[in-house]
Order: C-alpha cells, then sequence, then structure tokens
C-alpha cells in the first residue's frame, strides 16, 4: 500500500462526512465513518454496508462515536453537551459507545473513535474521575475485541491531553489528531501539540483552520485544507517526523453544502498528494 494512502470522513445515513458514493467518486481508498443511526446498527446492515464498501474499494479505518443531543452551536454549549462529560447523559452514552464497538466489529474495524467532551481541569475532581472510569469501562470493553478507542483532539491543551491519557491507564487508548481543532477551540498550536503527543497518535484529520479574535471564548473558522493557519506542509512534514504511518483522512464540515464539500476535498486531496510528493519523492 502507498504511503499515507488518502481518506475521507464518511458517513452513510448521517453525519458531517460525505456519502459513500461521493467518496468513490473522489477516488479515495479509505473512509473514517460516522457511525450510523442506531437502527442501521445491525448484523443485516453491517453485511449490506461492507458488500457496498467492497463495490465501491473502500475501507473504513476508524468508526467514529456521535451522540444524540451533541451540539457544537459555540463552545459553551459544546462544553456542556458533548462527550462522555455531561453527567446526565454519561452511562446512556458509554453503554452506546460499547454497542458502536460491536458494530465496528461486525464491519471489521479495530478502532473507534470519539470526542470524550470538555474532560475537566481538576484530576480530583468527581467528574473527571467519573469521565475517567467510564473510558476505563469502554476500552476494557473494545480490548476484549482487539480494538483501539480513539480519542479526538480539540477540547485540550496536548498537555492536559497526556495528562488524561496516562491517568485512564490503558495500552488500547490513543489519539486520532485533528490539527484545524486546536485552533477552533483555541487549545493551542497544532504543530508543537503533534510533537507532544505524537506517541499516541494512530489516526489523524487533514482539517484546517484560522484562529479566533478571541481563541477559546469563540469559534475559530474552518477552511479548506491548505488554506488555513494550521501549515498544511509542516503537519505533514510533522507527522513523518513522529513516524506516522496510517492515513490521511479529510475531513470537511460543509455536510449543507455538498456539491462545495466535495470540491474543497477534492483541492484537499490534490494539496496532499503535492505534499506527499515533496516529502518523499515518487515512491509515495
Amino acid at each position: 500500500m502507498e504511503k499515507w494512502p488518502i481518506g475521507v470522513f464518511a458517513s452513510i445515513d448521517a453525519g458531517l462526512g460525505v456519502q459513500l458514493p461521493v467518496a468513490r467518486e473522489l477516488g479515495v481508498p479509505t473512509i473514517h465513518l460516522h457511525t450510523p443511526k442506531k437502527e442501521s446498527r445491525t448484523p443485516q446492515r453491517a453485511q449490506e454496508f461492507l458488500q457496498q464498501l467492497k463495490d465501491f474499494g473502500l475501507t473504513i479505518t476508524v468508526v467514529f462515536a456521535g451522540f444524540e443531543g451533541e451540539s457544537y452551536a459555540d463552545i459553551p454549549t459544546t462544553a456542556r453537551t458533548v462527550g462522555l462529560v455531561p453527567p446526565d447523559t454519561r452511562e446512556e452514552r458509554k453503554r452506546e459507545l460499547l454497542e458502536i464497538a460491536d458494530f465496528a466489529k461486525m464491519l471489521g474495524v479495530d478502532a473507534v473513535g470519539l470526542h470524550v467532551g470538555f474532560i475537566p481541569h481538576d484530576r480530583n475532581d468527581p467528574n473527571y474521575q467519573a469521565v475517567k472510569q467510564a473510558l476505563q469501562e469502554a476500552c476494557d470493553h473494545c480490548a476484549r475485541q482487539g480494538q483501539r478507542i480513539h480519542l479526538e483532539t480539540g477540547q485540550e491543551t496536548a498537555e492536559a491531553l497526556l495528562q488524561f491519557l496516562e491517568d485512564v491507564g490503558r495500552d488500547n487508548l490513543f489519539i486520532n489528531f485533528d490539527p484545524a481543532n486546536m485552533i477552533l477551540y483555541g487549545t493551542g498550536d497544532p504543530i508543537p501539540a503533534l510533537k507532544k503527543v505524537g506517541r499516541y497518535v494512530r489516526s489523524v484529520h487533514c482539517k484546517d483552520a484560522k484562529w479566533a479574535a478571541q481563541p477559546g471564548k469563540e469559534w475559530g473558522t474552518e477552511v479548506p485544507f491548505g488554506t488555513g493557519d494550521v501549515n498544511a506542509e509542516l503537519f505533514l512534514r510533522t507527522l513523518a517526523e513522529i513516524g506516522y504511518d496510517g492515513p490521511l483522512t479529510i475531513e470537511r464540515e460543509i455536510p449543507q453544502e455538498p456539491e462545495r464539500q466535495k470540491a474543497e476535498i477534492g483541492h484537499a486531496i490534490r494539496v496532499i498528494q503535492e505534499i506527499k510528493q515533496k516529502i518523499f519523492g515518487s515512491s509515495s
């Protein structure tokens, strides 16, 4: 397989990603799959999806969990509604995360991704301990099935994320590194962050963004990959430096504009191919 196969974030019946036929048209070999709706997560539908993936020449590398009631409307709303952090929905979402892992197993996928949420800064906070325990239970469930969990970057600084990973203490817990999220959330420069957490990075999103006027208080702005403040070439060169060898999965969160989404992902594919050529030459 080529070095760093290019992929896209895709969905079957919901989510931010492109539909599978679009992924096929874009000519990529791999996808991150936004988990389908609960009623679609059955053995029969898994077989149907697998046949469709085979027909399209696509391989799922990570299944991403999303939960009912999550909202990314603004930073305070995200903190209140996303992931396993909100206490009122934690147990229900933990159970659903295990169900999603089981569905990923049906699809032959050994990695499940999610935004765990805004982890409390105080390690002695009871909520910190409760999130840690919920994730430990999820990791243990996945370990029994030969699966990993990938936490997506964004809500935490690199230092806070490292501390949390060490506190959870499970050897199948890793990171899905999204450089744009560091900028969107205002949690740090993505390149130094990538170097700090690099040993845990097992999947990435190629996404770009511009800093907000007040980072951490208001959203930054997502832009096409290669046109923002991430520094696409430096990002890929840093991935090479840390020894990353997985897919480069393009994410562009504008599902409400499918034609624009497809065009901008196509542009991102070309940008990545040009940078790969610079880094690796024709052998890539």
